[in-house]
């Protein structure tokens, strides 16, 4: 095995339809169009044995040759040889039969291309493969006869039939000999294919009355080393005399056949005549010197000299033939004439396309990458084999010729997966035949997803409403975001985002579900104590690196009516009632107090209505039922008692309602100018007792303690004089329920205005505390008569109240 160096300038470009036949586009691709090395290996050779080293002859690195790609096309796309990559070595992949590959062809060449990637290169080579001498020269008869005249010159030569050798050059057929005899020796001729062929040179006169057969062995010898030989046997046959032999018409024939002529065509006809009469001049035609190819292609017809076609013709295996033709008269006198058949070419191989790397994936947004390289041929010649390569338009993608008819198919630019994630590319090579023959190549081209698009939400904000009172744990609702990518790039994991303010527990409020966007409510929501709360959600998908968008969730609380009414005034705190002074004389509709409630929830659970529940003397007090008036049904009589207790019932609009109820302590008077009596029971007491001793007691103690209520009452309004900023008059008021001396009470809920009530407390009259309910803006729509409202001012300042 050897190895041979040399370089020759070669390139070839391939036309391409998009209006532009000749286009060289080299885009970061070195290409090398030139013969690289010539290569030699020995036929019948063992599979794996060591041809050349590539990356030494290229001159790379040991590595250099995996990383980009090399590999090796053969011309008839057959793998002679196998490249090992990681080491450099090339081997045989089979036994290569030099016979089988190129016939009697001498020297035997296989050209192949090393093709590389990364940067894109075709280095052209060629591996001769060197014959042995593994087949022995071969006969086509056995026996030939020979028939000579008896009264034939001496010095004539009878060319004989050559024999075949499967081997060529040296190894091919050398010369020829025969037995020694004293009439005939082997003289060696050359023809004008370059073969030599046997002649048999008269020595010596015949004479058929001594003599009338001759059996001679003829032996042909090749060069091999050891030689190899075939025999055959020459039986020469002595004749009476004949004096003329047959003449042809033509000595060559010449005449052309289309290759796709139909078996038993008529290729040409041959004539030859003889002079003489009789038998001889009977001519029988036959083939001489032929092969087996001649033999097994054409037949010859040995009465009319027709020539017929046997088998289908191939111009691109076998493109002229040269056919011996021997005309035998009835004496067995020869004439021999030459038929040059040319076999003409018909457009009947379509362009073949030989795929040399192919990548069906490509990622997206990646810049211009090369798809495939393949080389086209068509065994046709002429234009039956001039070839145009093209794809389909309107597709992202570039056909870019290159040397010894290699095309590159690459990315015109960066592609998206999102438009499209799948091309069909069909590539079609056509030839300018008549007609045309074209082939067809489809690539299904995926596009692999990179992760570039981001999720996105439905929506960039969501609204969720949720009732007060939840059950924990319950759903609220959900976000969804999409991606526009695929596999793990597209699989959205949601998250909370940290809260704008640092005092919102948003941890113990919600939580998501982080697979699909579900919110759950953590625990129970008070509207009274949060009403609304806002906060980010995030999606982020599981690319590398991953993207995430944001949109923002706000959730609106929904009241529950879960507050029953609270009754500012009059207060219910445990301590002696408050009492409402009434006038008898006061008219149908006087005002003799109001009700002043709230209610913690709002909309119409805070609609509140207000209804007089019981009543000592039913109907002669009634209840406003939207602002909680009380004010006098009919006038007052002498007859109606003096203390009455009134319950009157608060109550919200929700669903169900709920509800408080206040009690009214209403005290009747004859005037706010007359002092107050002790009530009628303790006068009734008083005359049942012993008049004397009653009398004197009463008078005891009521010095005494008029004394000492004297004192009492003195201390206590300077102490509420003092404190008046803090507390009203010393009415006890929980500071929790009406800050200061002052209740405001805004025109929300069922109330039609906006009210602001003093409340004073006094002792030392004789009874309990006294309460008042004075309005400061605005005035109340009171329906006292001015005396009603001369009187009233003139009892309450009797008994010493400060109104403010």
């Amino acid at each position: 095995m050897c190895s041979e160096e040399a370089t020759e300038a070669g390139g070839w470009c391939c036309p391409r339809q998009r209006q532009v036949l000749f286009l060289f586009l080299f885009w970061r691709v070195s290409l090398a169009g030139s013969v690289f090395g010539r290569y030699s290996v020995t036929e019948e050779t063992e599979r794996g044995s060591f041809v050349v080293n590539l990356a030494k002859d290229l001159g790379l690195g040991d590595r250099e040759l995996v990383a980009r790609g090399a590999r090796v096309v053969f011309d008839d796309n057959k793998q002679h040889l196998l490249l090992d990559s990681h080491t450099g070595d090339l081997f045989t992949n089979e036994i290569l039969d030099r016979e089988k590959l190129c016939g009697s062809k001498e020297p035997c060449m296989l050209y192949f291309q090393i093709l590389m990637d990364n940067p894109f290169q075709i280095y052209r080579a060629e591996l001769r493969v060197r014959d042995i001498n593994d087949h022995s020269p071969v006969f086509q008869d056995k026996e030939t006869v020979l028939k000579i005249i008896e009264n034939t010159a001496e010095g004539t030569t009878f060319r004989l039939e050559r024999a075949q050798d499967s081997d060529g050059g040296l190894n091919g057929i050398q010369n020829y000999t025969i037995n020694p005899n004293s009439f005939f020796h082997i003289k060696i001729g050359d023809s004008d294919e370059g073969m030599i062929f046997p002649e048999l040179v008269l020595d010596k006169a015949l004479d058929r009355e001594k003599q009338q057969e001759l059996s001679l062995t003829l032996t042909a010898l090749d060069g091999g080393s050891p030689p190899r030989s075939g025999t055959s046997t020459v039986r020469i046959v002595i004749l009476d005399v004949n004096d003329n032999a047959p003449q042809f018409s033509q000595a060559i024939y010449q005449t052309q056949a289309p290759e796709n002529s139909p078996v038993g065509s008529i290729i040409a006809t041959v004539s030859a005549a003889d002079v003489d009469s009789g038998i001889y001049a009977d001519i029988a035609y036959s083939f001489f010197d032929a092969s087996e190819d001649i033999r097994s292609t054409f037949q010859i017809n040995p009465f009319s000299g027709e020539i017929v076609l046997r088998v289908l013709l191939d111009y691109e295996l076998v493109k002229s033939y040269k056919i011996n033709i021997q005309a035998v008269d009835g004496g067995s006198l020869s004439a021999r004439c030459t038929v040059l058949v040319e076999v003409l070419d018909t457009n009947d191989n379509p362009p073949e396309l030989i795929m040399s790397s192919l990548s069906n994936h490509v990622p997206e947004n990646s810049p211009e990458m090369i798809l495939a390289v393949f080389r086209i041929k068509d065994r046709d010649s002429g234009e039956n084999g001039k070839m145009i390569c093209y794809i389909q338009d309107n597709l992202p993608f570039l056909l870019k010729p290159s040397v010894e008819n290699f095309y590159i198919l690459m990315t015109e630019g960066a592609l998206d997966r999102e438009s499209q994630a799948e091309y069909n590319i069909t590539i079609t090579v056509t030839d300018l035949g008549t007609p045309r023959l074209k082939t067809q190549h489809n690539i299904t081209l995926l596009v692999s997803d990179v992760n570039d698009n981001a999720p996105a939400f439905t929506q960039t904000a969501y609204t969720l409403f949720l009732r007060e009172n939840n059950s924990p744990a319950l759903h609220i609702g959900s976000v969804s975001a999409t991606d526009r990518d695929a596999g793990a790039n597209a699989q959205v994991t949601y998250s909370l985002l940290p809260p704008h303010d640092p005092r919102l527990p948003l941890a113990s409020l919600v939580s998501i579900n982080a697979d699909n966007g579900h919110l759950f409510a953590l625990r129970a929501l008070d509207f009274e104590a949060l009403r609304a709360f806002e906060f980010g959600v995030g999606a982020t998908d599981r690319g590398s690196p991953a993207l995430s968008s944001q949109a923002l969730v706000r959730v609106q609380v929904l009241d529950a009516n879960d507050n029953s009414p609270f009754v500012l005034y009059p207060l219910q705190n445990g301590s002696a009632p408050c009492t409402e002074l009434v006038p008898r004389a006061a008219e149908p509709g006087y005002l003799v107090s109001k009700v002043v409630a709230v209610d913690a929830d709002s909309g119409q659970n805070a609609w509140l209505s207000y209804q007089l529940l019981r009543a000592t003397e039913p109907g002669l007090f009634g209840v406003w039922a939207h602002n909680g008036e009380v004010r006098t049904a009919r006038p007052l009589g002498e007859r109606d008692a003096a203390k009455h207790r009134l319950v009157v019932l608060v109550r919200d609009n929700g669903e169900p309602a709920l509800s408080a109820s206040v009690t009214l302590h209403v005290l009747l008077v004859e005037g706010f100018s007359q002092p107050y009596l002790p009530l009628p029971e303790a006068a009734a007491e008083q005359a049942q007792a012993d008049p004397l001793t009653v009398y004197l007691v009463i008078a005891l103690a009521s010095v005494s303690s008029l004394f000492l209520f004297s004192v009492l009452a003195f201390v206590a309004v300077r102490l509420c004089r003092r404190s008046r900023a803090a507390w009203a008059g010393g009415c006890s008021v929980p500071e929790g329920h009406l800050p200061g001396h002052l209740v405001d009470v805004s025109g929300t809920g069922t109330l039609s205005q906006s009210y602001q009530y003093e409340v004073c407390l006094m002792g030392g009259t004789g009874t309990d505390e006294f309460k008042f309910l004075k309005p400061i803006i605005p005035n109340l729509p009171v329906h006292d008569t001015g005396k009603n409202v001369e009187e009233n001012e003139n009892f309450r300042n009797s008994f010493g109240f400060n109104i403010q």
